[in-house]
């Protein structure tokens, strides 16, 4: 665990939990499980306030407790959970594209309540688009007086009221004509009340599954880029057959036959099965390998090579973090050595076509960042210079993992900084709420033109081209970190995956 992601983890619950719970929850997750007693003696906060902070941890399941042998319970925070409510809005926005604004809401719901049970979930959901639908509805302007009218047979018609005296006798209107009283309702007490048939059964976000679909919508993105929407879309089918019968963590899809395949095509995508063979013989001899052929049965058998899709994503990643920081030459060595996996100095210079003092100048920043590094292979035992290989590598893996971290330590510099532009504009964000509220107030009134224009000058033209400065930077830095974490994400699934095969 790295200090920018401890930072960053504590930004997080900070953000979105209040201070208690960030101050229990990032000492957990610095120690370790710990027992209840000792984080209060630790943290030096009230019992009562750990324990409220523990409860909104576990309900939102970013801590797990455990009892020992002695009877002693553990809590436990887990930090990669943690680090996941960075993709909070990238799970609803991916709900809503697949499922429409109801599947939003659902999701939704279940993010910010960390787990519920159906029924109060539909109930939530099914209300929120109930009070859309009727801010949605054309509203009508009120009539200049209302309309006094009645039923004539509602003139006659006398109320039903239960009047119960202070005597002995009842009397109610509830009787019915012919005079008999209805049946006596039994008192309604706490004991009577039926239980919720779905009480105690509570449902939460699948995020493993929304991490594949990423990471499907990653691949396919990058067969499009490389080829042609043809190719894309046939590994898109590929990929939508293999979601139940292969594992998440799988390093290839099941196999597929090309008969398979071709029946399960979109309805509207018009290719014959001989091209279809074409286009997959063509994937499979790509030099990327993201489809290889594994039989010759049922037209020929294809699979997708997941990990080794999610490592081609991973090094483009780097490759292109390493032109935009050290410039197109840089570039080119870095993509040189990791393509022939072991080179000397001389032969960097030969390949890349660049001077040696420029080479020699570039391999040396890279080493110094930790993007390449220096393998040593002696001829004799006593390592002599003079009779040793110094060959340049790319630990891929290593590399991954550091520029995870870097990434980590740009997310939370963007939420210091969107949090210091906000605290700076405190006082001119809180009056231009209270302006919006009066203003709806006064419009839900009927208030006149003049009035609502009035009462819009409270903001005056300074002030509103600081608001508007406020909302580009923060936009800015709110697209940021959705664009980091796409990155976080790409080198997360890599080093899973490798630590997986390892």
């Amino acid at each position: 665990m790295t200090q920018a992601e401890i930072k960053l983890c504590s930004l997080l619950l900070q953000e979105h939990f209040g201070e208690i719970v960030d101050k229990i929850g990032t000492h957990l997750i610095r120690t370790g499980g710990q027992p209840l007693r000792v984080i209060v003696h630790d943290t030096g906060t009230s019992l009562d306030q750990v324990k409220k902070a523990l409860c909104v941890l576990i309900q939102h399941n970013l801590v797990t407790y455990q009892i020992h042998k002695r009877g002693i319970v553990e809590y436990e925070a887990h930090c990669s959970r943690i680090l996941r409510i960075l993709r909070y809005p990238r799970y609803i926005y991916t709900a809503k594209t697949l499922y429409s604004d109801t599947g939003e809401l659902i999701v939704e719901e279940l993010l910010l309540n960390g787990k519920m049970t159906m029924s109060a979930v539909v109930k939530k959901v099914a209300d929120r688009l109930t009070e859309t639908m009727e801010d949605s509805a054309d509203v009508q302007p009120p009539p200049p007086a209302p309309t006094l009218s009645i039923n004539e047979k509602d003139m006659y018609l006398v109320p039903k009221l239960n009047l119960i005296g202070k005597g002995k006798r009842r009397r109610s209107s509830d009787d019915d004509a012919a005079g008999e009283p209805k049946p006596k309702r039994p008192k309604q007490t706490a004991e009577s009340k039926e239980p919720i048939p779905d009480d105690g059964i509570y449902w939460q976000a699948n995020l493993d599954r929304f991490h594949q679909h990423f990471r499907d919508q990653s691949i396919v993105s990058a067969v499009a880029n490389r080829m042609d929407q043809t190719s894309s879309e046939i590994v898109r089918t590929m990929l939508r057959m293999s979601e139940i019968t292969t594992s998440s963590c799988a390093p290839f899809t099941q196999p597929l036959s090309s008969n398979e395949i071709f029946r399960s095509l979109p309805v509207g995508y018009n290719i014959s099965k001989q091209v279809l063979d074409q286009y997959l013989t063509l994937l499979a001899d790509d030099p990327l390998e993201f489809v290889g052929k594994s039989g010759d049965s049922g037209g020929g058998m294809y699979v997708i090579n997941l990990h080794k899709a999610l490592a081609s994503l991973a090094m483009a990643t780097l490759e292109s973090i390493v032109q935009e920081r050290f410039g197109s030459r840089c570039a080119r060595i870095f993509r040189l050595v990791l393509r022939k996996k072991h080179l000397e100095q001389k032969q960097v210079e030969d390949f890349a076509m660049i001077p040696a003092k420029e080479a020699k100048d570039m391999l040396y920043k890279l080493l110094s960042e930790n993007l390449i590094s220096l393998q040593e292979i002696p001829k004799t035992p006593d390592h002599a210079p003079s009779r040793t290989f110094y060959l340049y590598t790319v630990n891929s893996l290593s590399a991954a993992r550091m520029l995870l971290h870097r990434c980590y330590k740009s997310i939370a510099n963007l939420i210091e900084r969107r949090q210091f532009e906000t605290k700076e504009n405190k006082r001119l964000l809180e009056k231009s709420q209270r302006v919006e509220a009066i203003l709806a107030s006064m419009q839900a009134t009927g208030a006149e033109e003049a009035q609502l224009q009035e009462i819009e000058e409270m903001i005056t033209a300074p002030e509103r081209q600081q608001l508007e400065s406020l909302k580009r930077n923060v936009n800015k830095l709110d697209a940021s970190e959705i664009q980091v974490d796409e990155t976080i994400f790409v080198l997360e699934s890599y080093a899973e995956s490798t630590m997986k095969r390892a």
